[in-house]
């Protein structure tokens, strides 16, 4: 569960201490300063994954700076990953410096020193740090400090499922189990390590357990991103990951289902996504199935009743009367059944 604090419970006038106060404790000691100090807002989360930690923020400008004497006043000897939300931000470290936009990331570490300034525009800046312990990396000491400081950008790639999952992070962290936490705390490693590593030409000396899982959430995402394609294949999903059929079938043995029904189950979702929302009511069940790859309407009624235990029509018909859609991710569709 994230653990919530918000400079709306301080006295104004000590709000920026606060912040100040917040930030070296949860990631480092930091000088900072802020044109904004004397109405400064402020909101910060903790996500405990076990292995790493994530935390969340949203602030007023603040210029910081980490020196000498603050490391040595305290060092969680980390790489901490940063994605930027909103607003803009400029940073330094180690040679490297980068200007970011919402969407990209960047890499700094605990041990070294940085400057940093962040500019929110209206209103407040914010974003999402990963922290690494460097022991956690299985990369060998020093192989990422070329990218201290400089831009990642996750337009596409590994690097793009990395800011996905932190942003589901985000939003879905407080829903799940502390096994289920700590999961996800392996996955925050592993992603991030597969990014970096890619960064540096070193994926190949990522252990193979670890190159596996990244390779089969890279799979997952294309899967998602290509589930209207008549031509999604096993063939297709391994070709353009440039693995045989046979490795595809392997990287999914040890799941609860194999590639094609996996395919099939996130495609008979979408069905059910489409068939709930309203400004889809007047279009016939048969175009929605033809939408999601489902030619024969007779066979996906029968797919559809064997996953929901309801018809297609049945279903839509629940659904209008069930209130406003909340699907797919905002909680469940009232009293439809989804089996």
């Amino acid at each position: 569960m994230w653990t919530k604090l918000s400079a709306a419970a301080v006295p104004e006038t000590e709000r920026f201490d606060w912040f100040n106060d917040v930030v070296s404790n949860s990631l480092m000691p930091l000088a900072l300063a802020s044109e904004r100090s004397a109405d400064f807002q402020a909101d910060a989360a903790v996500l405990d994954l076990g292995a790493v930690q994530v935390s969340s923020f949203e602030y007023s400008h603040v210029r910081s700076r980490r020196t000498p004497a603050l490391i040595r006043r305290g060092d969680p000897e980390q790489y901490q990953l940063s994605l930027l939300t909103r607003g803009r931000m400029w940073m330094s470290q180690c040679g490297g410096e980068a200007e970011l936009a919402p969407g990209d990331m960047i890499l700094w570490d605990t041990s070294h020193p940085f400057e940093a300034d962040c500019r929110p525009g209206e209103g407040t800046l914010g974003a999402l740090v990963v922290q690494l312990p460097r022991t956690a990396l299985p990369l060998r000491a020093g192989r990422i400090d070329p990218l201290l400081g400089r831009r990642i950008g996750a337009e596409s790639g590994m690097a793009a499922i990395l800011a996905q999952f932190l942003s589901s992070l985000g939003t879905h962290g407080s829903a799940c189990s502390p096994q289920e936490l700590q999961r996800l705390g392996t996955m925050a490693v592993e992603l991030s390590a597969a990014v970096l590593a890619q960064r540096v030409d070193a994926y190949g000396e990522l252990p193979a357990e670890a190159r596996a899982r990244a390779l089969r959430e890279r799979i997952d995402v294309f899967i998602e991103h290509h589930l209207g394609d008549p031509e999604l294949t096993p063939g297709l999903i391994a070709a353009a990951h440039g693995i045989s059929v046979r490795r595809l079938y392997l990287l999914f043995r040890d799941g609860s289902e194999s590639v094609s029904a996996t395919v099939r189950r996130l495609r008979l979702e979408r069905c059910r996504d489409d068939l709930a929302r309203p400004e889809l009511a007047g279009r016939p069940v048969r175009d929605i199935a033809a939408r999601w790859c489902f030619g024969n309407a007779a066979a996906f009624s029968r797919a559809f009743r064997e996953a929901y235990g309801i018809s297609p029509t049945e279903f839509r018909r629940a659904a209008a009367h069930a209130g406003p859609y909340a699907g797919p991710y905002g909680g469940p569709y009232g009293g439809v059944p989804t089996g």
